[in-house]
């Protein structure tokens, strides 16, 4: 009877019942799980050191000698004899920057003036190398948005702003998105920090 089933695509009510049921994922899961989903690559690193030996690895396989730098402080995790670092940006430099929030719910990255200056997402290279941890990653944009006023109480940031697609030449379908193409080939290092 199971070959019939099989032969004709014929499901029956136990298999029906166990793909109708809901998953629920962790947060760091769920962020991982919608941000590979939209073609991120994405590195977990439990010490700093495998931090330093993925962007060493990421540099090479690109094949990229230069970063633009936006934080000087990832600047002690570049390969210093291998790598330069440059305050200047240029199409074939890759960004290394930090970022505010990781969102679960879409695999969404979070940035804000405090990482990009006063500049847009699409003024910058198409290659993105993000560093972050797992505190803070949220469930949603609300949830980063709450996070970024409560840790920048003296003054807060501007240029709040999020990479939503990590194919550069992907479509999106979303009219309101229209013309705000925030797409870049991004690699994320996450580091253990809870």
């Amino acid at each position: 009877m199971n070959f019939f089933k099989k032969l004709f695509n014929i499901q029956d009510e136990k298999d029906k019942e166990i793909k109708s049921q809901e998953v629920n994922l962790s947060l760091d899961d769920l962020f991982v799980h919608n941000f590979v989903k939209k073609g991120g690559k994405f590195l977990y690193c439990i010490k700093e050191q495998e931090v330093k030996e993925n962007l060493r690895n990421i540099l090479k396989e690109n094949n990229w000698s230069s970063v633009y730098l936006l934080n000087n402080e990832l600047k002690n995790l570049l390969p210093s004899k291998e790598i330069e670092s440059s305050s200047l940006p240029k199409a074939e430099y890759p960004v290394f920057t930090s970022c505010e929030h990781l969102i679960a719910e879409n695999g969404d990255i979070m940035f804000s003036s405090n990482q990009l200056r006063s500049k847009k997402l699409i003024e910058y290279p198409d290659n993105f190398i993000v560093l972050a941890t797992t505190s803070q990653i949220v469930k949603n944009t609300g949830q980063g948005l709450t996070g970024i006023k409560t840790n920048s109480k003296d003054s807060l940031p501007t240029n709040i702003s999020s990479i939503r697609n990590y194919q550069i030449n992907k479509n999106d379908d979303n009219f309101l998105n229209y013309g705000n193409s925030n797409s870049k080939n991004l690699y994320l290092l996450l580091l253990e920090n809870l």
